[in-house]
């Protein structure tokens, strides 16, 4: 198990990126959120195993990437404080 941070760059605000991302998460063994950033990127928080985390991120790349200009990602320990995914506001 593993907790994976991904922030995406590009026009990724107001493009229905959240419930996208949100609606893609239900597929795949994962719990987190994902919001909006004030300086105009999303964060995206999900922890499970790393086959269930890459493969959430490249749904999104696959359904969003046209808006993605950079993804960054950053790994850590699990810290199980998530019962489900979320959109944060």
């Amino acid at each position: 198990m593993i907790r994976r941070t991904s922030h995406f760059s590009g026009r990724v605000q107001g493009v229905g990126f959240r419930y996208t991302a949100q609606g893609l998460a239900r597929g795949f063994n994962v719990v987190g959120y994902v919001r909006n950033l004030p300086d105009g990127r999303v964060e995206l928080v999900a922890e499970g195993d790393e086959q269930e985390n890459a493969g959430l991120l490249n749904a999104i790349g696959q359904q969003m990437g046209h808006f993605i200009k950079k993804r960054t990602d950053d790994d850590s320990p699990p810290t199980g404080e998530f019962s489900g995914f979320s959109i944060r506001h």
